[in-house]
């Protein structure tokens, strides 16, 4: 029997693949568990529809992705930090004080989560952070960090 399954199964196939198991095991487990369904025209049809949907919103994504990367790439936040004499900054820039600072001085919300930095900003100066908006798409974000005092 052929069955399209609605969930990944351990060692049959992923979700919305189209498999051929045995009778029993359709009845017994994978119809029983509503893990999938026969494989009857309508449902072929039903499933060509949403792999339809589903690469046009993921087309639709990665559009809104690369608009906001084209956008972020000629802008840049300030950053106010403590330093001593040295440019020696006492503390670190994270993530989420360069989101904090892009809301408040873009306007913008950014996930801080999908900012890449190896490690905080330590020390005063121009950094390009990469922000991962797609699994397609890095903008680059313009951080500078200044002396709080000055």
């Amino acid at each position: 029997m052929k069955v399209v399954l609605f969930e990944d199964v351990k060692s049959l196939g992923k979700k919305d693949d189209i498999v051929e198991v045995s009778d029993g095991y359709a009845r017994n487990f994978i119809l029983k568990k509503k893990l999938g369904a026969e494989a009857t025209p309508k449902a072929l049809n039903d499933l060509k529809l949403k792999k339809q949907n589903d690469e046009k919103r993921a087309a639709e994504r990665l559009e809104e992705a690369r608009a906001l990367a084209a956008e972020i790439a000629d802008k840049s936040v300030e950053v106010h930090i403590r330093a001593g004499q040295n440019g020696q900054a006492f503390g670190a820039v994270s993530t989420k004080e360069i989101a904090t600072a892009a809301r408040t001085q873009l306007g913008m919300e950014l996930d801080k989560h999908k900012l890449v930095m190896k490690e905080p900003i330590k020390a005063l100066g121009t950094y390009e952070v990469p922000l991962k908006l797609h699994p397609e798409v890095t903008a680059k974000l313009k951080v500078v960090v200044k002396d709080k005092g000055k």
